[in-house]
């Protein structure tokens, strides 16, 4: 298993910052690499809903993936899970309030991305490309959150 962790400084309060990364209708306005979203659940966003999201690579390929909220906690944290090819993901996001110093008022959110392989090519593959494969991962979770600090 691997694990990424990337944390940034978002200037907004968390209500702001989890109503921009939940609505999931409106993802592709602020997350540059996001193309397309399909939500395959009706209601509110939390444990339970599931969404197809469309992304560019950074080859210019296109991947589509689908996420599930397995856990939810209003506007703290929430856990989403996504099938890979030859590897299983789970992301979990926490918002945190900033409460004091110059950036109190702002929020810091969290992603772990933990990714755990699930056929023996994805083994092969974890232990040869390991290293450029969390690299790769953490720049693109860096740029969603960036993305994220601009919309909210």
């Amino acid at each position: 298993m691997s694990t990424v962790a990337v944390t940034r400084l978002v200037e907004a309060p968390v209500v702001e910052v989890w109503r921009v990364f939940t609505d999931l209708a409106r993802r592709c306005e602020w997350l540059s690499t996001v193309t397309r979203v399909e939500l395959l659940t009706p209601g509110p966003f939390g444990a339970g809903t599931v969404w197809r999201e469309t992304r560019t690579m950074a080859d210019g390929g296109e991947i589509t993936e689908e996420f599930r909220v397995r856990e939810c906690v209003v506007p703290e944290r929430f856990v989403v899970v996504s099938p890979g090819i030859g590897a299983d993901y789970r992301m979990t996001y926490t918002f945190v309030p900033v409460i004091e110093g110059r950036h109190r008022g702002g929020t810091m959110v969290t992603v772990v991305q933990d990714g755990a392989p699930t056929a023996p090519a994805g083994r092969f593959l974890a232990l040869v490309f390991g290293g450029l494969a969390a690299r790769t991962v953490e720049g693109a979770l860096r740029r969603d959150l960036d993305d994220l600090a601009a919309a909210a």
